[in-house]
């Protein structure tokens, strides 16, 4: 599969993650495969963001960065619409709606470091990387064990991503960095949103302690 088709699914994996947040009491009835089979319009978007910020959503990369290079993956790592940043954004708007509950807070952080990863990587190629366009973007879903589901399958999407990702690249050193990303999200992660999907949603300190 190649970049082009990577670029498709992220795309669809966050109009995903926007219609869980923002809409998710409207989607009682509707499955993960039928929202991931809508394409990315602003209608499907709706309430999550507005027809421009909608627009807003399409990132393109720098000047002088040639798809399928390392800097081009290190970027649709970072900016992609199931990259670091957008995770991030999903994460700060639990937060910022429900407070320092777990494991959202925890995995924040580590995300944080994950995205500081990557951008060390395309300064060490002269690319600047922006603020985070995601922030402010995403609504934070109608409950916590909604957005516990919603981002355990945004955690096996970033794997995939992942997975293409290492497959594409050819510095021994991203291709390193992006083993360890790929590593957290499988290990890490995935199961603390798969566990706190069991528990209404959160974690005690306990269980993320284990």
């Amino acid at each position: 599969m190649g970049m082009r088709k990577v670029i498709a699914t992220t795309s669809v994996a966050l109009t995903t993650a926007l219609v869980l947040a923002g809409c998710a009491a409207d989607m009682e009835s509707t499955t993960v495969e039928e929202t991931q089979a809508s394409a990315p319009t602003s209608e499907t978007l709706n309430d999550s963001v507005d027809d421009q910020e909608a627009e807003n959503l399409e990132i393109t990369t720098p000047d002088g960065v040639v798809e399928g290079t390392d800097a081009y993956l290190l970027w649709e790592a970072l900016m992609g619409p199931d990259g670091e940043y957008a995770a991030l954004a999903s994460y700060q708007a639990v937060l910022d709606e429900y407070g320092q509950v777990e494991p959202y807070a925890t995995i924040m952080a580590a995300e944080a470091r994950h995205a500081d990863a990557l951008i060390r990587q395309l300064d060490r190629l002269g690319i600047d990387a922006p603020e985070n366009p995601f922030l402010g973007l995403i609504e934070a879903p109608a409950d916590l064990e909604t957005a516990a589901e919603a981002w355990a399958e945004g955690e096996i999407l970033n794997v995939e991503l992942y997975d293409q990702l290492i497959a594409d690249a050819e510095s021994e050193q991203v291709i390193k960095v992006f083993n360890n990303l790929r590593s957290a999200s499988l290990d890490s992660h995935l199961p603390a949103f798969e566990l706190a999907a069991e528990n209404g949603g959160v974690l005690t300190e306990e269980q993320m302690r284990n």
